[in-house]
């Protein structure tokens, strides 16, 4: 069978401790994953499988946050569901199990889906008392922190600090044109906060930015290139996309957005570690058969400001062409959720513009996810 996206939308992200960090996650999940279905006016009682997940399944988080916030939200018992760790792919790579679901025939429907509380569940290195660590005392491979990986990968293209202070002022200023330009809008599910009657409806990343204020920003590391306006937020958000077998949605008389024409999982070197994209990129193209020139629109995560720009000087990828509404320095990086924020964000980019072909990537370190889609 086809498989077909038939919506991508996300609640609005929030800043560390603030507009939803109040919020649990199951609750916040549950918002992303009724809200989807409610957007498109389809019956749950359809959904065969849920995949999704987040990055730090630990106290709210543990367990399957994706079954727990599938029942709170009153949603039917019978559909599987699935919790993934993929790291900052997660909600990628959900996108793309669920369509390999559909395309083998285990599954007509789908929802993928991720979430992340970052203000409650902070994304550090956890270690179980009493338990051990993840790795054996024999571990032997040196392996980088993604700081010093954001960093090797500027040395090694040779990005200097005030290149990088601009292509954070380049995020802030995209993110805000977007948002005032109402592109967002139209994938954004609303969340009402505790304490709260009005519903959160707009990213609360986005920061004030000059090339200026940005030069004063102390650096991650000592030495080192990247700062806070260089590298992306901590965040509180949830996404969720709707997948279906071609046929089943014509038989739902439902519209589909986009299909995947390719897609890939890889894992990354030690030394760079977040430089994925530019092999991801590879792989699907060769997939397809089409060239960067064939591609529309990119969206590549700001992890850190070097890992778009590594791809897109390494491709020849038109600045103009890349993130052009931002991307996770000023609107967030809930890790879990943020692989469906690209492609709700890519595919109604694609229907305004009136184009077809997109590539969207997100490092990960050992399951970096790349794919190619086209607007139907």
């Amino acid at each position: 069978m086809k498989p077909v996206i038939v919506d991508a939308a996300r609640t609005p992200f929030g800043k560390r401790e603030g507009w939803l960090s109040g919020v649990h996650a199951a609750e916040l999940l549950g918002y992303a994953q009724k809200g989807v279905l409610d957007r498109v006016g389809v019956d749950p009682d359809a959904v065969d499988q849920v995949i999704g997940g987040c990055v730090t399944p630990l106290g709210e988080q543990f367990g399957n946050v994706v079954r727990t916030s599938w029942m709170h939200a009153g949603l039917p018992l019978k559909a599987g569901c699935t919790t993934i760790d993929a790291q900052c792919g997660t909600a990628q790579q959900s996108v793309q199990l669920i369509a390999g679901q559909i395309a083998i025939g285990a599954v007509e429907v789908g929802v993928a889906c991720g979430v992340e509380l970052m203000s409650r569940a902070p994304l550090t290195y956890k270690v179980g008392t009493g338990l051990g660590t993840p790795r054996p005392e024999s571990w032997s491979l040196d392996t980088v922190d993604q700081y010093t990986a954001a960093d090797r990968i500027a040395v090694k293209r040779g990005f200097s600090r005030e290149d990088l202070d601009a292509f954070g002022l380049r995020s802030q200023q995209r993110a805000a044109a977007a948002w005032e330009a109402g592109r967002f809008d139209s994938h954004i599910i609303d969340v009402v906060a505790p304490g709260s009657d009005v519903p959160v409806h707009r990213d609360q990343g986005l920061r004030e930015s000059s090339l200026e204020g940005l030069a004063k920003l102390r650096t991650v590391q000592e030495g080192g290139l990247h700062t806070a306006g260089t590298s992306s937020q901590v965040s509180d958000g949830a996404s969720a996309a709707l997948l279906m077998s071609e046929d089943r949605a014509k038989a739902l008389g439902v519209r589909p957005r986009a299909k995947i024409l390719a897609q890939c999982v890889i894992g990354g070197d030690t030394e760079f570690m977040l430089d994925g994209p530019v092999d991801a990129a590879n792989i699907v193209l060769g997939r397809t058969g089409l060239t960067i020139d064939d591609i529309d629109l990119f969206e590549v995560n700001e992890a850190f400001a070097s890992v778009p720009m590594s791809f897109a000087k390494v491709h020849g990828v038109d600045p103009e062409l890349l993130n052009v509404n931002g991307g996770a320095i000023a609107l967030g990086h809930p890790a879990g959720a943020t692989g469906i924020r690209l492609l709700a964000n890519v595919i109604d980019e694609l229907e305004r513009r009136d184009k077809s072909i997109a590539l969207i990537a997100i490092c990960a370190s050992a399951a970096t996810t790349g794919l190619i889609l086209e607007r139907i």
